[in-house]
C-alpha cells in the first residue's frame, strides 16, 4: 500500500465523504439542479461535496489551495434560496456549524488559481451521469510543479473488478507518483495493486468513450475504430469511471476526442487529473491525441494539448498512429 501521509489521510477522507454524500443524496432522489452558463447541470451533490472538501482542507492544511469546479454565484441568489437550504441541510450532516455564509465561503474556495502547488477536485464528475442514474465519481488530485503526486477517485457504481454495479456499493482507488495504484471497496479496509491489461491486439481491445454527444465526435471516432480494425463493441461512459476501468484492466483504450462542443485546448484539468495518475501508476499511458504529456501547468484547462488518449500502454503507439492517419495531423 501507499505511504500513510497526513495528505494520503485527507485524500481518503475527503473522497470516501464525498462518496457517502452523493450516495446518498442519489439515492434519495432529492436534490435539486440548476443550469449553469455553459448549460452544463449542477446538483445540490456538486455544491455538498466541493463545501465540506474544502472546510476538510482547512482543518488539514489551511494554507493549500483548492482548485475546483463550482461557484457559490448562483446560491446567492434569491431565487435559488431552496438549493441554498437544501446544501445546508446536506453538509450539516457531516459539519454541523455550517450556515449560509461559511457555505458560500467553502465552496468558494475553489475559486483559487493553479499556482505550483494545488489540490484540484471535481466534486461530482460526470454530473448529467449522476442525475439518470449512470457512472460519475469523486474525484481529487494533488498536483506539484505541473506533476499529479497523488490522487483518489470514488466511483459509486463501479464494483471491485472495475466493472458497472449499482448493487455493491462501490470502488475506492489510490495512487501515489511512484507507489503504485490501489483499490478496494468503498467501505472496506483491504486494498488491491492496480495494474492495466495485457491486450496487444487493436482489433481486440475494449474502447471506451465519452457518453454525452457534445464531447464526442462520433464520425472521427467510427474511422478510428475501421483503421485500428477494432471488432469489440464500444462501451460509452460518463465520467472518469473510464480512466478507473483502464487502470483495472476492465477496458484497454479511451479515446477522448475534440468536438465541436470541445475544441483543443479546452479540456479542464478537474477531468483529468486524479485519473490520469491512477491509469499511470498502474502501467497505464496517458497522453493527448499528439502523443504529448498532459500539461497542468496552463492554468484550469489543458491548453496545450488536443484530447486526451489512454491506454493499457501495449495499445498506445497503435492509437496514436490510427489518429493521425485518419485526421492527417503531425505528432
Amino acid at each position: 500500500m501507499i505511504s500513510d501521509s497526513p495528505d494520503i489521510q485527507f485524500l481518503l477522507q475527503a473522497v470516501t465523504t464525498g462518496m457517502r454524500l452523493s450516495s446518498r443524496l442519489e439515492a434519495s432522489g432529492d436534490w435539486d439542479t440548476l443550469v449553469k452558463h455553459d448549460a452544463s447541470p449542477v446538483t445540490v451533490a456538486d455544491f455538498a461535496v466541493q463545501a465540506v472538501t474544502a472546510a476538510l482542507l482547512a482543518k488539514h492544511n489551511d494554507g493549500d489551495v483548492l482548485v475546483a469546479e463550482e461557484s457559490s454565484a448562483a446560491l446567492r441568489l434569491p431565487e435559488n434560496a431552496h438549493t441554498l437550504a437544501a446544501i445546508l441541510s446536506v453538509v450539516k450532516q457531516v459539519l454541523p456549524e455550517v450556515d449560509a455564509e461559511k457555505l458560500c465561503a467553502w465552496i468558494d474556495r475553489g475559486a483559487s488559481e493553479p499556482g505550483e502547488r494545488f489540490w484540484v477536485m471535481d466534486p461530482i464528475d460526470g454530473t448529467k451521469g449522476f442525475v439518470r442514474g449512470g457512472q460519475y465519481v469523486v474525484a481529487l488530485a494533488r498536483v506539484e510543479n505541473g506533476d499529479v503526486v497523488m490522487s483518489a477517485l470514488g466511483c459509486p457504481h463501479l464494483n471491485q473488478q472495475l466493472q458497472p454495479d449499482r448493487d455493491i456499493g462501490g470502488s475506492l482507488l489510490v495512487a501515489a507518483r511512484g507507489e503504485g495504484s490501489w483499490i478496494r471497496p468503498s467501505s472496506g479496509k483491504e486494498w488491491r495493486r492496480l495494474h492495466v491489461s495485457t491486450q496487444s491486439d487493436a482489433r481486440k481491445a475494449r474502447i471506451t468513450h465519452s457518453f454525452e454527444p457534445s464531447h464526442l465526435n462520433q464520425d472521427l471516432l467510427d474511422a478510428l475504430l475501421d483503421t485500428l480494425g477494432t471488432n469489440v463493441e464500444t462501451l460509452p461512459m460518463d465520467s472518469q469511471a473510464k480512466y478507473a476501468m483502464l487502470s483495472g484492466g476492465a477496458s484497454d483504450l479511451l479515446y477522448r476526442l475534440t468536438s465541436t462542443g470541445r475544441p483543443p485546448g479546452a479540456e479542464c484539468i478537474w477531468d483529468h487529473a486524479a485519473g490520469a495518475l491512477i491509469v499511470e501508476e498502474a502501467g497505464g499511458c496517458v497522453t493527448d491525441l499528439h502523443g504529448e504529456p498532459l500539461d497542468f501547468t496552463q492554468g484550469k484547462r489543458l491548453a496545450a494539448n488536443t484530447g486526451v488518449l489512454v491506454s493499457n500502454g501495449l495499445l498506445h503507439q497503435a492509437a496514436l498512429d490510427a489518429y493521425r492517419r485518419v485526421t492527417g495531423e503531425a505528432g
